[in-house]
């Protein structure tokens, strides 16, 4: 009777094994007890390894403890639960209190034992175990040496991770996985798919784990093509179904730039996993589809799925870019609530959502709070603080930074340079050039074209010209910068020759120049340069552009062609207070005052609200006309 019961708890104790859950465990051992067969050896192995599995440590070192003798399983199964909880020093300190006993180890403890390595990436115990490996006779065991494998790439030492795979003598599917996911990690992409043909040429069969390693592979290197091609694979096989190939899947389409595809395979996932809600939240995000992304969070929680720490700092992307502070500060509630809030990267995504939603004050207490304050932080504050036009809070936090002898980057100073610039402080600009030169920038397109645009901002074109000179290939924003310096400052001249020098490079202006040269011979009253602008405005397309047809009315208006002004009038896709004022004063200046009044009334009707310069023109064309009571 007795044989009967211990194989009737051995069977249950067994299917126990696939479930995580603890009072049934708790049952069967008072059951155990209560029949005396709780000192089984077999009985209490399979008990300790279901207390390890279900992370009750407290229990199974209790048996640990109770038994006379522990063998190498109770050992092998405390580690394991150790190392697949995550709990990697713990398994480590288990193997070596083991090893203490003169227990020697065999292919199912080395495996769990390494991976508690790669767990906290411990390379020096790594090495440790690797050499009782070699000495115990088990590096050519296909189970140990897959996990040496993994173990050295997760430590990122992956020459001694291929090394120690070219030598396993009969390589399986786990092996070619184990290579596939290191290189993928640690993003090396392109030889992760060199190895999936080697693989292929060498007869061993795929499977999803291969697949799906591959197909982030593709992702990584942006190949859709090939993409779809192990798409096709994965069908062929049967895996594309399989929960990891899914979310590959929905990745892959996502940042491949089909997010259409990528929800249409996200839809047919049976049951989503957080691996999936991730993929596809960061897909909506990627494509600016935010809207879209905030309504798949709040299907994701209806499903009963709690975000992480990925999903958030997608999700606060989206509040961003939507400016919806109300629905940040709940998402940076929920942070506190699930305690991640000190995470490097979850406290950069709110210093962001706080900047964009011109909450500066927040921002920076988020930042002052982080423990660790890296270079992505400070920028992300710094180019915050600057966008909001916290011009003196940019400049105090780049001068007690600076202080600290933590080092910047372009980002930094362009986002310095910015702030000066709204300050009109050109001492500040003259500081940041000279550190710019010392932390070896003065090369950078980035850094030269703001230098440029700061200098000309601040009035002082003598060193914005200085730069521009010093600049070996400038571009189109170099360019730019410079002559809508000029053309602000009244020097029209120098403007048009620097024009002249960016068509003789072969660049193609933009609409933004065009508007600031026709500004120049504006203010020059350059009519004929003014039509030869016109020409290339024309040429190039930038008539649609509310800003280059402004300026073409302001041009010609200024210049005396009235004629001209208003056909230029006329074509501007989107009239705002800037065309009717452009027209109407040039109407008023050049004496068609009744003309200018008619004009005043058509943009009232159009919905359009004068500014002051608009009724400083109306006034002066009533002014000339002698019309007392309309100016009243």
């Amino acid at each position: 009777m007795t044989n009967l019961w211990r194989h009737s708890y051995t069977k249950l104790l067994s299917q126990l094994s696939q479930t995580k859950s603890l009072n049934p465990v708790l049952q069967i051992q008072t059951h155990l007890t209560k029949i005396g067969l709780s000192n089984d050896s077999k009985h209490r192995n399979h008990l300790i390894n279901l207390y390890s599995k279900c992370g009750a440590f407290d229990y199974a070192w209790k048996l640990l403890d109770e038994s006379p003798e522990p063998d190498l399983v109770s050992w092998s199964s405390l580690i394991s639960g150790y190392a697949k909880n995550g709990f990697g020093k713990d398994a480590i300190w288990a193997f070596f209190k083991m090893h203490s006993l003169g227990l020697k180890c065999n292919e199912f403890t080395f495996p769990s034992v390494l991976k508690a390595c790669s767990i906290g990436k411990e390379l020096f115990l790594g090495k440790q175990i690797h050499g009782i490996v070699v000495v115990t006779g088990f590096e050519s065991d296909v189970f140990v040496a897959n996990t040496l494998v993994v173990m050295y790439a997760k430590c990122s030492e992956l020459l001694d991770s291929r090394m120690l795979f070219e030598e396993i003598p009969e390589r399986n599917v786990v092996s070619w996985n184990a290579l596939f996911s290191c290189y993928t990690q640690n993003d090396f992409f392109s030889e992760a798919m060199c190895m999936f043909g080697d693989m292929i040429v060498s007869g061993v069969r795929p499977d999803e784990y291969s697949l799906s390693n591959i197909l982030n592979a593709c992702t990584g290197l942006g190949d859709i093509v090939q993409g779809k091609k192990i798409h096709g694979c994965l069908v062929k096989l049967g895996y594309d179904s399989d929960p990891f190939s899914s979310n590959a899947l929905v990745d892959m389409y996502a940042k491949g730039g089909n997010l259409k595809d990528a929800i249409t395979f996200f839809d047919e996932i049976v049951v989503p996993d957080i691996v999936s809600w991730n993929a596809i939240i960061a897909g909506c995000v990627l494509h600016e589809c935010h809207h879209q992304a905030i309504d798949m969070l709040n299907q994701m929680r209806s499903s009963g799925i709690w975000p992480n720490m990925f999903t958030l700092s997608s999700a606060l992307k989206a509040c961003a870019a939507l400016e919806l502070p109300g629905l940040g500060q709940g998402l940076h509630s929920l942070l506190i609530k699930k305690d991640i809030i000190q995470d490097p990267f979850v406290s950069v995504g709110l210093i962001d959502m706080y900047c964009k939603c011109d909450l500066t004050k927040d921002a920076r207490l988020i930042y002052d709070l982080m423990p660790g304050k890296d270079l992505i932080a400070l920028n992300a504050m710094i180019s915050g603080c600057s966008q909001n036009e916290a011009d003196n809070a940019c400049l105090d936090l780049f001068v007690q930074t600076f202080t600290r002898g933590i080092g910047f980057d372009q980002t930094t100073l362009l986002a310095v340079l910015n702030s000066a610039t709204g300050l009109q402080a050109p001492n500040v600009c003259k500081q940041v050039h000279a550190l710019s030169v010392k932390l070896g920038f003065q090369c950078d397109t980035f850094v030269i074209n703001s230098l440029v645009d700061s200098y000309g901002k601040c009035s002082q074109l003598d060193d914005a010209a200085t730069i521009f000179d010093e600049c070996p290939t400038p571009d189109l924003p170099s360019f730019t910068s410079l002559i809508t310096a000029y053309a602000l400052l009244g020097r029209g001249e120098e403007a048009m020759k620097l024009y002249l020098k960016l068509q003789g490079m072969g660049l193609k202006p933009d609409s933004f120049v065009c508007s600031s040269l026709l500004n120049a011979c504006a203010n020059l009253s350059a009519y004929e340069q003014g039509k030869q602008i016109h020409a290339h405005v024309l040429k190039f397309g930038f008539m649609s552009d509310v800003f280059a047809g402004n300026s073409l009315v302001n041009m010609y208006a200024k210049c005396g062609s009235i004629e001209d002004a208003n056909c230029a009038f006329s074509e501007v896709p989107r009239k705002g207070i800037v065309s009717w004022s452009a027209m109407i004063g040039g109407l008023a200046q050049h004496g068609y005052a009744k003309k200018a009044l008619h004009l005043f009334g058509e943009m009232l009707k159009d919905g359009v609200s004068p500014n002051h310069i608009t009724l400083v023109s109306v006034l002066y064309a009533c002014n000339h006309a002698g019309l007392v009571e309309e100016a009243k």
